[in-house]
């Protein structure tokens, strides 16, 4: 599964410069700031925690969702 994540990654992180998404521009500034390599990771990261959240919470994806963060009193 690691190595699917990272394979998947490497596509995104590869098209992203041909994008203008919100995603494909936060890969981009990732990028630049932390390398290559790491950038596949990360992305890799948040997709499988994206993957997690679905079965979960049993929803379809939901590009556009932003989750309600609690604020820490």
């Amino acid at each position: 599964m690691r190595t699917l994540l990272i394979q998947g990654a490497r596509s995104v992180v590869g098209t992203a410069a041909r994008r203008s998404d919100a995603v494909s521009r936060w890969i981009l500034q990732l990028q630049q700031r932390i390398g290559w390599q790491k950038t596949l990771v990360a992305v890799a990261n948040k997709n499988a925690r994206i993957i997690w959240a679905v079965l979960v919470r049993e929803r379809p994806y939901d590009p556009h969702y932003a989750g309600a963060r609690t604020a820490s009193a």
